[in-house]
């Protein structure tokens, strides 16, 4: 028997997170929960009448008993950020929402995993891990998941490599405080400038890369995704359904998730991402690789910056 997995929230993000699912085979049973019963219905059903070309699945629209014995919950609930704002502006309002939905869930399915995808990201892990009263081992926030494959995307682009040859990663909030750790950044087992150099001698002819204008696209990605179409969920939904993957699967990963902090580079009491091992039991621990000074300061900037915010909201 395969496994379930329930996401809670039809919207963009939530929708195309289960039609994504629908076409692998991670799970044998979906279940999507919306206030907007409507929504959710259509949805299920658009989605369902495609499952003919896979294995059989269960698709269904529930409610939360329906989430019993899921193996993994997803929350991608809240109000959607909108042109111009900032994903901290969203933060009371999805912070209420969470906490309805949080008891009802947790009742309904007290062992599964559970991924958090609801913005502003670090802040409604830390809320969650706060209110569920979950083991933080089944608590695992998106975090910069989808930074650091902006970041991939960005220095293939740059570089002319393939993606699978670059392992760079995003470090701190799902936000303006984040920041890339380049004393770690590797293509193909070389430091990035390393990589410049080299490339030289096959003829290519590439332009020094900007690490503060790659920085910035990384940042910027989401804002500018929304003024052109709206919202942003494809790429979101890949780094989600990957992140399943990793926690279906028979042995542990290394991934950028957002987590609680137990004193891992001097910082406690809030969630944010580093590297961080993660399988089948959920989070196993962070791996403190080691950081420059200035990036540990860096990642203390962008903890503290999360802090400010925790300390305006009501839990």
């Amino acid at each position: 028997m395969g496994s379930k997995i329930t996401i809670i929230g039809a919207g963009s993000v939530g929708s195309t997170i289960a039609y994504t699912l629908s076409g692998q085979n991670l799970a044998s049973e979906l279940v999507l929960i919306d206030i907007n019963k409507e929504k959710v219905q259509g949805e299920v059903m658009d989605i369902e009448q495609g499952t003919c070309f896979r294995d059989p699945i269960s698709i269904v629209a529930g409610d939360y008993k329906d989430a019993k014995d899921s193996d993994i919950v997803i929350i991608t609930s809240g109000i959607a950020r909108k042109p111009g704002q900032t994903r901290i502006e969203l933060t009371q309002t999805n912070v209420n929402i969470l906490k309805e939905i949080t008891p009802e869930i947790v009742k309904a399915a007290p062992n599964a995993l559970y991924i958090i995808v609801s913005n502003p990201v670090d802040i409604m892990t830390y809320v969650f891990t706060k209110i569920s009263g979950l083991p933080e081992n089944q608590i695992i926030g998106s975090g910069t998941i989808l930074d650091s494959a902006r970041l991939r995307c960005g220095l293939s682009e740059h570089c002319e490599v393939s993606q699978r040859n670059i392992h760079a990663y995003v470090y701190g909030e799902h936000g303006d405080t984040s920041f890339i750790p380049w004393s770690a950044a590797r293509i193909s087992g070389m430091n990035v400038d390393e990589y410049y150099e080299d490339a030289k001698r096959f003829g290519k002819e590439l332009k020094p890369l900007d690490k503060e204008a790659m920085l910035t696209y990384v940042q910027k990605s989401g804002g500018k995704v929304i003024a052109n179409k709206g919202a942003t969920f494809y790429a979101v939904t890949r780094g989600v359904v990957r992140l399943c993957g990793y926690l279906l699967s028979a042995s542990e990963s290394v991934t950028t998730v957002s987590s609680m902090m137990h004193g891992e580079y001097g910082i406690e009491d809030v969630c944010l991402s580093t590297l961080t091992l993660v399988g089948p039991n959920g989070i196993q621990g962070k791996l403190e690789m080691k950081l420059t000074d200035e990036e540990v300061e860096k990642l203390t900037a962008s903890a503290n910056a999360l802090k400010a915010v925790i300390d305006q909201i009501e839990l």
